[in-house]
């Protein structure tokens, strides 16, 4: 078997990955200076590929390019919190009504599988943020709108960029299992009008818990 070739393509949306996950971690904090010469000498690449990678990530709004300054990772203020949580309230509250009206059995029942290993991990905290998120991306996938799956998902990128995620506040934990089981309920009882008014509660709840 050949080896494979990596593309300039693939290796900037490879160290875009890279880059991207750090952020998430926080080994790169918001409003930090990313020091592009280290970066591309870590990963033993030019600057060209480090600096499409960083193009890729400015579109998704994870970091800010400043003229003759370079690149930073992007701060979230209390506005910029409000308006993602705002935005992804209403297309996710929209998805939820569209799954309860269209979901098949064998869907629901995808979902509902989730929803237990979500209630399962409950004291597993890292578990649960996966886990909390597929639960939400189900949700898309079975709403089956790639536009608006486009748009949360990065929206949802973004989100991650808040130095206090709701979801480490104490007792969040809980109070989110309560809102998933509350959206569940609506779901599974096809009451489309519930499933919108559960899903945007949760957010609410959420942004609440974040400021």
């Amino acid at each position: 078997m050949s080896a494979i070739t990596l593309t300039p393509r693939a290796l900037y949306e490879q160290v875009a990955e890279q880059l991207r996950q750090r952020i998430f971690r926080r080994e790169l904090e918001p409003g930090s200076w990313i020091d592009e010469l280290k970066i591309a000498e870590e990963f033993g690449i030019s600057r060209t590929p480090l600096r499409e990678a960083l193009k890729v990530l400015a579109a998704e709004g994870l970091v800010t390019m400043k003229v003759r300054r370079g690149a930073y990772v992007t701060e979230m203020s209390e506005k910029d919190l409000r308006d993602v949580y705002h935005l992804l309230s209403l297309l996710e509250s929209d998805a939820a009504a569209v799954v309860a009206t269209r979901a098949e059995s064998s869907q629901l029942q995808a979902l509902q599988a989730l929803h237990t290993e979500l209630e399962a991990a409950v004291q597993e905290r890292e578990r649960f943020f996966a886990l909390n998120e597929q639960f939400h991306m189900l949700l898309l996938e079975l709403a089956d709108n790639r536009w608006r799956s486009q748009v949360v998902t990065d929206l949802r990128k973004v989100m991650k960029l808040n130095r206090h995620n709701s979801l480490f506040k104490q007792g969040r934990l809980e109070d989110s299992l309560r809102e998933h089981r509350a959206i569940l309920a609506a779901i599974m009882a096809h009451d489309a009008p519930a499933a919108a008014q559960a899903m945007q509660t949760h957010f609410a709840q959420g942004l609440a818990a974040a400021t």
